[in-house]
């Protein structure tokens, strides 16, 4: 019970990394308000937590939203305690073929999406003098990758503004931190529902070779957002499988099965 007493609102939290975080944070004794755009999706998961969560029709990228949910939040479960920036969309298109419009739209949704959110839990919180700030960045925040340029600058852009936040933020009580997922099993990442094992296979060349969990960039979160990273402002934990360090070329030494 690493949050009992504790209220947390997740973006995105409807389905896939965001789903399986509200489930982690109420096992772990949180009220979940999970903020999301599909609203059959959120209803569905609020109804099969009970209690332990709300569902709010949200839209990350209106600064209205963000007041409305606050508000409705505070009103309903209690002073936010937790904020996971969550709420994302992938975009893969080459420079080129990258409008203003798709370019605009990705950034809106990933990187202002989440400015908005600090900016609205963040006065609350620093009136309390505590609070947890977990940013939903990606691997290609670390790195760069051809075909997501807006994706990827995004995600950068994360990483830029949960360190300046938690410079600004963290003597006032509240830290923040991120997280950077690499392949994980969701439907951004699997849209033609593969199974586990098929989704695998294009995972060899990483350390751990295999996609990743939901439930393992959940914990990530939860680990961040809990007492446990009590001295941790500014981090970035990466969830990847060791993509991130680097990638094996088959058939050399220290690549799987060769000696």
């Amino acid at each position: 019970m690493k949050l009992q007493g504790k209220t947390a609102i997740i973006t995105g939290g409807a389905r896939g990394m965001g789903a399986a975080t509200s489930r982690l944070f109420a096992a772990e004794g949180a009220k979940v308000a999970i903020a999301d755009l599909l609203d059959a999706e959120g209803a569905a998961l609020a109804a099969e937590l009970g209690d332990a969560a709300r569902f709010y029709h949200h839209d990350v990228t209106s600064q209205d939203d963000w007041a409305k949910l606050v508000a409705a939040v505070e009103a309903d479960l209690g002073p936010v305690d937790i904020l996971v920036n969550n709420a994302g969309i992938l975009l893969f298109r080459t420079l080129f073929e990258t409008t203003l419009a798709d370019y605009q739209k990705v950034l809106n949704v990933n990187l202002i999406g989440e400015f908005l959110g600090i900016k609205a839990v963040g006065p609350g919180m620093v009136a309390r003098g505590k609070g947890a700030i977990v940013n939903i960045s990606s691997v290609d925040g670390m790195k760069g990758a051809n075909g997501l340029g807006a994706y990827a600058s995004s995600k950068w852009g994360v990483r830029g503004l949960t360190r300046v936040a938690a410079m600004e933020l963290g003597h006032k009580g509240v830290r923040v931190n991120s997280v950077h997922p690499g392949g994980v099993d969701t439907i951004m990442s699997n849209q033609e529902g593969r199974s586990r094992d098929q989704v695998d296979q294009g995972y060899g060349n990483i350390p751990l070779q295999r996609i990743g969990a939901p439930e393992e960039v959940a914990k990530a979160s939860l680990f961040l957002a809990s007492d446990d990273a009590s001295y941790l402002t500014g981090a970035e934990i990466v969830v990847d499988g060791g993509m991130v360090i680097g990638q094996y070329y088959e058939g050399f030494p220290g690549a799987p099965g060769v000696e």
